[in-house]
């Protein structure tokens, strides 16, 4: 029986695959469960061009949209800090991702999306109160939940 033909990586999420006989497999798994740690239940700090002066381990970051230093080439990547190297993943359709400097979640459709909190209603030939009312309430609902920026 002939052996699978696959690539050496995962098309998700860059994860190395195992292979038989495959030499210092401790190190393919290391990489992949680091990589799984850090892609599950994903948090960042913000979003940054260039990296933070001292970063924490374990920290992870978007990266904006002119990065500099370390971080040159990768506009819209996520970086994190592993064991004092940075390791970089693309964003996939579908990745959700909590801002902890904003408390919002963002997510990736063909790019970072961030929903703004709309305008509260003003003005108008008729105002109705309780209209009003609910509309904020609906609205404070929405940024308790992080779907909506504070501001």
């Amino acid at each position: 029986m002939s052996d699978p033909i696959f690539d050496s990586r995962t098309l998700r999420h860059d994860l190395p695959y195992l292979f038989p006989g495959q030499a210092q497999k401790e190190g393919y798994v290391n990489e992949a469960l680091a990589r799984i740690d850090t892609l599950l239940h994903l948090s960042v700090e913000g979003v940054a061009n260039s990296p933070p002066a001292t970063p924490v381990e374990s920290a992870c970051w978007l990266i904006g949209q002119a990065p500099t230093g370390e971080w040159t080439g990768r506009a819209d990547q996520i970086a994190a800090l592993n064991h004092g190297n940075w390791m970089f993943f693309l964003p996939r359709d579908g990745m959700r991702v909590l801002n902890r400097a904003s408390g919002q979640e963002i997510r990736f459709a063909d790019g970072w999306q961030v929903a703004t909190r709309p305008d509260l209603p003003s003005g108008g030939q008729t105002v109705d109160v309780q209209a009003r009312s609910a509309i904020a309430a609906i609205v404070d609902c929405l940024t308790a939940a992080g779907l909506l920026g504070s501001e």
